[in-house]
């Protein structure tokens, strides 16, 4: 499938919206480059999961994983992490499936913007998808233990989040590690609570953020990314007990 790149000046550009929604994109040379590339296949999945219950999320997440793994990440990396590629393939080739998808996109330029042209970063639910499946792809061979890896994703989403939010733990092995290391510990739930009585860290502070918010102002005096998992997990512990009480937790780990 060749898709045609778009060019600089489409965000933001009610005109291109318009088009959009009236299939005019495609004959409209003046929104492309001369470069296209070219790609195996392009199947549809969730581009936003931003919507519907939590199990809904969390299968929309899954079907996403399953088909980026199986399609889109045999793409070169320089590919599949470029926003041009995405957002050119979304709306020159996915519109059907996104209007029919995603129906307030035919009404609201910002739900448009929101979810089809999204800026490609940790916010962008592709990105976040595309990160999962290449890390959990490259590093774990075993199709047991990758189910058993995406599920620990979807378990521990915001902290997923605040990870690949910086560009130092943004990485396979340090990824694999926490999630691994969150497991033993039985501490997602404590991860994803909300800190109460500290109305000095904002209103919606929760302990997995603040660890690794600890784990992030430590470096890089302590190379988090590049510890091992038996001294990684030791750092989670002590930027954990910096907020919650720690003793009855992991107690074969000493703090």
């Amino acid at each position: 499938m060749e898709i045609r790149l778009l060019k600089k000046g489409y965000k933001n550009n009610e005109q291109f919206y318009q088009d959009f929604l009236e299939d005019k994109i495609n004959s409209n040379d003046e929104y492309f480059t001369n470069e296209f590339v070219t790609i195996t296949d392009a199947p549809d999945f969730p581009i936003y999961m931003g919507r519907g219950s939590e199990e809904e999320k969390k299968q929309a997440f899954r079907q996403a994983f399953e088909v980026i793994a199986s399609s889109y990440i045999h793409t070169d990396r320089d590919l599949h992490l470029e926003e041009i590629f995405w957002h050119s393939l979304l709306v020159t080739k996915k519109r059907e499936y996104i209007l029919e998808q995603y129906p307030v996109v035919k009404t609201d330029m910002k739900q448009f913007e929101n979810i089809v042209i999204k800026s490609f970063d940790w916010e962008n639910y592709i990105y976040k998808c595309v990160l999962a499946t290449e890390y959990i792809e490259d590093l774990i061979e075993d199709p047991a233990k990758k189910s058993y890896y995406y599920n620990l994703v979807l378990e521990n989403l915001d902290i997923y989040n605040y990870i690949i939010k910086y560009a130092i733990f943004r990485n396979a092995e340090f990824l694999i590690k926490i999630l691994t290391i969150i497991d033993q510990l039985q501490i997602s739930d404590i991860m994803k609570e909300k800190i109460k009585g500290r109305p000095d860290l904002g209103k919606d502070e929760r302990y997995g953020r603040r660890v690794i918010f600890e784990l992030n102002k430590n470096y890089p005096v302590i190379m988090s990314p590049l510890l091992d998992i038996e001294s990684l997990k030791q750092e989670v512990l002590q930027a954990l007990s910096y907020y919650y009480d720690v003793s009855n937790i992991g107690k074969e780990v000493a703090v």
